[in-house]
């Protein structure tokens, strides 16, 4: 917790699986299922993309943290939920479409504090997120083959961009093969490693760092770094380009290079 932050709940008391609250610009969306090692489900789900949409379209709020227990971030995804569906049913609902979609679609930066388990749908949905930072007991894996099935929720994509295609193969593929925190930062899944009880204050401080930043060029900077992975090199220099460009039609940039030129602390107004 930063000290001169007043910490206030926020969002609907309704949440069952969820908490939530705001330290100055930052939200704190903490999964809460604590019994079930916050196990996925769809009502889960709903919730986290409920309040991440709420934090995303307050103005008040400059990036997101998403986190769990020091147990588990997430041990996976509630298979007594799921064990029973159909296909036809499940391909004419989208299952798990608002699971692997929605989260990716939020325009501010979202940072994962990941303590514990983040097995299957739990290592899905920290990589849904554009910052990882791990306690130093986590665990990420994708054991879905073990139960007949295969990562639904983007593992097999997003974790192949993570850590290359043979590590990606050899943990979905054996479904016992899984990366400590060490690893995770080593293949370049995590960007820094924390003391558990540390690292939810940690992942706090530096979204709070995005917050203080013209909220403009963060979210057309993360829009950019994120079209990388859909684009080919050319087109994503392009696209790179033209919104830097676009930046110069904003308060923020002025504002910006000028505090840059006169050598004092700017002042962004994000416009």
């Amino acid at each position: 917790m930063l000290a001169s932050d007043e910490v206030v709940s926020s969002g609907p008391a309704s949440y069952n699986m969820i908490k939530t609250e705001v330290q100055g610009r930052v939200a704190v969306v903490t999964l809460n299922r604590p019994k079930a090692l916050n196990a996925l489900c769809s009502e889960l789900f709903h919730e986290i993309n409920d309040a991440l949409a709420k934090f995303d379209n307050d103005s008040r709020i400059g990036a997101i943290v998403l986190t769990g227990s020091e147990r588990a971030f997430a041990a996976g995804a509630d298979i007594k939920q799921m064990k029973d569906t159909e296909f036809i049913d499940n391909y004419k609902s989208n299952f798990l479409g608002h699971w692997a979609e929605q989260i990716s679609r939020m325009r501010k930066p979202i940072v994962a504090a990941v303590n514990g388990y983040a097995l299957g749908g739990g290592c899905e949905l920290a990589m849904m997120c554009d910052i990882i930072y791990a306690g130093e007991k986590a665990v990420f894996g994708q054991p879905e083959i073990n139960l007949g099935t295969i990562p639904g929720a983007g593992g097999t994509q997003r974790l192949t961009h993570a850590v290359g295609k043979s590590k990606a193969m050899e943990m979905i593929l054996t479904g016992s093969v899984n990366l400590d925190a060490q690893e995770a930062k080593t293949l370049g899944l995590v960007s820094a490693i924390f003391p558990p009880e540390s690292l939810v204050e940690e992942a706090i401080k530096t979204a709070a760092k995005i917050a203080s930043k013209g909220a403009v060029s963060v979210q057309m900077a993360k829009e950019a770094v994120n079209q990388a992975y859909e684009l080919s090199l050319s087109s994503g220099l392009h696209f790179e380009r033209r919104l830097f460009q676009a930046t110069f039609a904003t308060k923020d940039q002025k504002e910006g290079m000028s505090a840059f030129a006169e050598k004092r602390k700017p002042s962004f107004v994000n416009e």
